[in-house]
């Protein structure tokens, strides 16, 4: 039988047996327009209501947060955007095309937090203080838009150059080239033409005696980083032509050369009218203006008392060029700076090696571990009988009346002391070497000492541990000896007796510490590039970097200074990181002699100088 369909049954029938389920539904579609209209109602006056509320109190806040940090690392430049020249006049820049020009859009970003909150003031670590304290930062970061762009390169990690590029000015040749042109008038005694050839390094060394390597060795004039520093920064692998993503500014002015020329013979009007000159022009740069020269830096290869001439007298010594007002905002690296004055650093002299190679270095450092060396101390100088000061006297009779020391002595003519080979090979005989005071606090023959791997004997803190602060330990005992001026002068102290104190084993460890600064100590051929290791150029210049950049954020978080005593400015050079104030120190009596109202010592700096130069003529007769 077939059975019936539904709709054939009665409809009294159906709704008698479906009533129930009818009931059900209705509740069930009632519930759900409930629930619906509760929902939107509360999205309505409880997720929009609390937004809307906070929108115009919280707008500022908000905005930064839609943008995207990836957008940002997309102007910044491409690591591989290296523009290079074969020809070595030409510097390589590194041009950051993707940079916009204005930095309008920039100053909505907030900048970087500092890696150590804890070195904030107390306000800034939280509170009510802390939104007044971060307006009052986001003001300074609109003051100096161009510190900004600068200071957040460092953010893009894909750029191997963020917070390292600098800017190098185009000066007119009358600052630099000129004088290379003219290099017979750089010294009175000396032809320098011959040592500005191979980008300054002077003429190759012939490795006759086998006391160098068979190549990157020249014989290099102490006096002639304007040029060496100038050369290696056409090789810098992070120039720039946009000044304001710069880190530094460099001035390749040859301070050194342009005082050399006028130091003898000539009226201060003359000595001073390259610097004031190079002043006026850099004052009248739009560069100039971001910082006030503060961000700008020069090379001088000579002593920093060549540039502070204490009067306008005619017989007063050197120029006035770090006197000058604009000056003293400019950092300038010598190779020998004053301990009383804060624009100056010092940088290594200029050794006679100069590697093309990583393994130039490398070969060199493993010949010197293994030297035989059978002299216990060597000296390398001439008395000073016209300075009743000087400690020579006494360093070359200990020296002639023992057995375990050698003396090479300096004097008119063809002397020995002036053979970089004969130099090279007493000092790579030697486990120490003494390095008294030159003419002035410092001499090169220091780092000629430590290239060969002999541990030097400072008898003056001025000589070495205030001077190359970042290219040397400040603890000057892992890599040398210090015997005070006065043991030596009361004859208190017998070198021998001193230095045989020190046993095998720690003579073994400190040579191995002056080995391992070779690399920072000398000046790589500004024709090439090492690979891997750090030259005394790349210190310097990364040590500049980290100072302008703490001055630029010490500005935009409102760290000031105040207490800073300029007298005291060898001090600060050796605190520790974190420390802010100076006390008394060890060293005091050494740098406590009279000074004038310039915090220069008058007998120190304009006479030690001249007898410098003094001694250059010596050396040439």
């Amino acid at each position: 039988m077939r059975r019936r369909t539904a709709s054939s049954l009665p409809i009294e029938q159906m709704e008698k047996g479906t009533g129930k389920n009818h009931n059900t539904r209705l509740c069930f579609l009632a519930s759900l327009s409930a629930f619906f209209w509760i929902l939107l109602l509360y999205v309505h006056f409880v997720v929009l209501g609390t937004s809307d509320s906070n929108a115009t109190g919280d707008s500022l806040k908000l905005q930064p947060s839609n943008v995207n940090t990836d957008s940002i690392n997309t102007h910044l430049p491409d690591p591989h955007q290296i523009q290079s020249d074969t020809q070595f006049e030409t510097a390589r820049v590194r041009e950051p095309e993707n940079y916009p020009e204005s930095d309008t859009h920039l100053k909505n970003i907030p900048a970087r937090e500092p890696k150590k909150p804890g070195n904030y003031p107390k306000s800034r670590q939280g509170g009510s203080g802390e939104t007044k304290k971060e307006t009052k930062k986001e003001s300074k970061e609109k003051e100096y838009p161009s510190f900004m762009r600068a200071l957040r390169t460092v953010e893009n990690k894909s750029d191997p150059c963020g917070g390292r590029y600098i800017y190098v000015h185009d000066l007119p040749p009358r600052f630099n080239e000129d004088m290379l042109r003219e290099c017979r008038s750089l010294s009175l005694w000396t032809n320098m033409c011959k040592f500005t050839t191979n980008a300054g390094l002077g003429p190759p060394l012939e490795n006759v005696e086998g006391v160098f390597s068979d190549t990157g060795w020249y014989a290099t004039n102490q006096f002639a980083v304007d040029v060496i520093f100038s050369n290696r920064m056409k090789q810098y692998e992070c120039l720039t032509r946009d000044s304001s993503l710069a880190a530094a500014i460099f001035v390749p002015f040859y301070a050194g050369f342009d005082i050399a020329r006028y130091l003898w013979g000539h009226n201060i009007s003359r000595r001073d009218a390259a610097s004031l000159d190079l002043v006026d022009w850099l004052m009248k740069r739009p560069e100039w203006g971001i910082m006030g020269g503060k961000d700008h830096f020069l090379v001088a290869g000579r002593i920093t008392w060549d540039f502070r001439r204490l009067s306008d007298e005619e017989n007063d010594w050197g120029n006035k060029l770090l006197f000058l007002p604009a000056a003293k905002n400019m950092s300038m690296l010598v190779v020998e700076s004053s301990p009383w004055n804060a624009n100056d650093f010092g940088i290594p002299y200029p050794t006679y090696f100069h590697p093309a190679r990583d393994a130039d270095v490398f070969n060199w450092q493993e010949r010197m571990r293994n030297l035989e060396r059978k002299w216990l101390f060597s000296f390398a100088g001439a008395p000073r009988p016209g300075n009743p000061k000087s400690i020579r006297g006494q360093l070359i009779n200990q020296c002639k009346s023992s057995k375990r020391g050698k003396l090479l002595e300096c004097d008119f003519g063809e002397s020995k002391c002036h053979s970089p080979s004969s130099i090279m090979q007493m000092f790579q005989s030697s486990l120490f070497c003494l390095q008294p005071q030159g003419d002035s606090y410092t001499r090169r023959s220091a780092f000629d000492s430590m290239l060969a791997g002999c541990i030097p004997v400072f008898f003056h803190p001025g000589s070495a541990y205030t001077q190359y602060t970042w290219h040397l330990p400040k603890d000057y005992t892992k890599y040398s000896v210090f015997i005070p001026e006065d043991d030596i002068r009361k004859r208190n102290i017998s070198i021998e007796e001193r230095l045989l104190q020190i046993s095998p084993e720690q003579v073994k460890i400190m040579r191995e510490e002056v080995i391992s600064l070779i690399p920072r100590l000398v000046y790589a051929d500004p024709r090439s590039k090492l690979e891997t290791l750090k030259d005394a150029f790349d210190v310097s210049v990364q040590a500049v970097i980290d100072k302008v950049t703490k001055l630029r954020r010490d500005i935009i978080e409102g760290h000031t200074d105040d207490n800073f005593i300029e007298e005291n400015s060898w001090k600060y050079a050796l605190l520790e990181e974190g420390q802010r104030e100076v006390g008394p120190h060890e060293w005091d009596p050494f740098f406590s002699k009279p000074k004038d109202g310039n915090g220069d010592s008058v007998d120190s700096s304009a006479e030690a100088a001249k007898n410098s130069w003094k001694n250059e003529q010596r050396s040439q007769s």
